[in-house]
């Protein structure tokens, strides 16, 4: 077994939509036992905007997110404090109300979302930061892949969708913060390929120690 470091480890995933970023961040929190936090959950509360004003908004913008939050609530976990998590209704775009999720710190802290990389608040604080890199092609068609099946969506409203925001912003926002990336991964590769990456480059830091 291993012998997990206290205080927490925290790594960064990023990755453009489709890149996959979420299922690797998943698996390793199971490998890890560790904590998989996703950005998704401090987007913007839109309730004061009527729903058809909310459902216009730009969810593909670093700017709907509060990063300020959202720093500071890793930055708690890290220390090995317990956080009060908010709650997103994306149904709504709104965050629940007068409710959240009491989180605390584990061993590992895999902080996951399209712009785990480019919040400058987030930077320090990650042990490691990785960047799947995907190509636009295999992005889009597991988006396609994803929404129409998971979500009915038509693939008419999920292409005019990748169009209008999610590929420019991969283009502003996401791709270039690969360049704060410790390790980029192929996110083509197998799962458990890239989930040994990650693995042998958190050794190579010490953030993964077997007991001897």
């Amino acid at each position: 077994m291993l012998r997990l470091p206290f205080p927490p480890q925290v790594i960064g995933i990023a990755g453009a939509s489709g890149s996959g970023k979420t299922t690797l961040a998943a698996e390793l929190a199971r490998e890890l036992d560790g904590i998989h936090f996703p950005l998704d959950n401090y987007y913007l509360d839109l309730s004061h905007l009527p729903p058809a004003e909310r459902a216009k908004e730009n969810f593909d913008d670093p700017a709907l997110i509060e990063s300020g939050l959202l720093a500071a609530h890793i930055a708690a976990l890290a220390r090995g404090e317990t956080i009060e998590r908010p709650l997103y209704d994306f149904s709504r775009h709104i965050r629940v109300p007068d409710r959240t999720e009491t989180m605390q710190a584990g061993a590992f802290l895999l902080v996951e979302g399209l712009f785990s990389l480019y919040y400058a608040e987030l930077l320090p604080l990650y042990q490691m930061r990785v960047y799947l890199d995907t190509p636009d092609d295999v992005c889009f068609d597991r988006r396609m892949r994803r929404d129409t099946t998971e979500r009915g969506r038509t693939p008419e409203s999920v292409l005019r969708q990748y169009e209008a925001t999610v590929r420019p912003s991969s283009i502003a926002y996401v791709r270039p913060s690969a360049v704060h990336a410790d390790l980029i991964i192929d996110g083509t590769a197998a799962l458990d390929w890239k989930v040994e990456q990650v693995l042998s480059a958190m050794r190579g830091r010490g953030l993964l120690r077997l007991p001897g």
